[in-house]
């Protein structure tokens, strides 16, 4: 029993030091949205999008750069956009459109990577979200959680799981619909709240 509750309370130590290696969250403002077509939001309205619905949550601006199509590397290219909206959190979004064409893992590792740490030059705080949802995603995801750790990122796991295999829950063969994006927003407020802090 002893041993039991050393290790529970040595899982809370690990869970809250954890928190507190996390990079970034400076003098922004707003929640930058930063990926594919999840992220704008594709099939659905727009106050209907997770990042939308995430400002209502998190009472704090969120901007959505997301562009339909993006590959991690794609989103790399155009990471500059990011610098123009005073960011204190980044929502990097990117991997699946990489998983259905079969991209390297190499080329969408190194994207990532460049992303999050242009995100950190900022000052903001680099969000890595997982795509999930299906077999194909399993070593991008195992890639992701590995980014997220080595540059004291937040992780987002597997905001689609659930969601790919569920027809009520998406809008096509491929995108949430607007229920599927409720979750998606709880799922990624849940991650993120504990580094939230009032916007100025």
């Amino acid at each position: 029993m002893k041993k039991l509750i050393f290790l529970i309370a040595l899982a809370a130590l690990c869970c809250c030091d954890s928190k507190q290696h996390i990079t970034g969250g400076g003098s922004g403002v707003n929640i930058v949205a930063f990926g594919n077509s999840i992220t704008a939001g594709y099939g659905v309205d727009a106050p209907l999008s997770f990042p939308a619905l995430l400002q209502n949550m998190s009472g704090r601006p969120v901007i959505n750069l997301g562009v339909s199509g993006d590959t991690a590397r794609m989103g790399a290219d155009r990471k500059e956009e990011i610098s123009r909206h005073n960011p204190f959190m980044v929502l990097i979004e990117f991997g699946g459109n990489d998983a259905m064409r079969s991209r390297p893992l190499s080329e969408t590792k190194a994207a990532l990577e460049e992303i999050v740490d242009y995100a950190q030059s900022l000052g903001a705080i680099a969000v890595v979200v997982d795509t999930g949802g299906n077999i194909k995603m399993s070593p991008y995801t195992k890639m992701m959680t590995q980014i997220a750790k080595e540059k004291h990122a937040v992780f987002v796991p597997a905001i689609m799981e659930g969601i790919f295999a569920n027809a009520n829950l998406k809008s096509d063969a491929i995108h949430p619909n607007a229920e599927g994006h409720k979750l998606i927003a709880e799922r990624i407020f849940k991650i993120i709240e504990p580094y939230l802090k009032p916007a100025s």
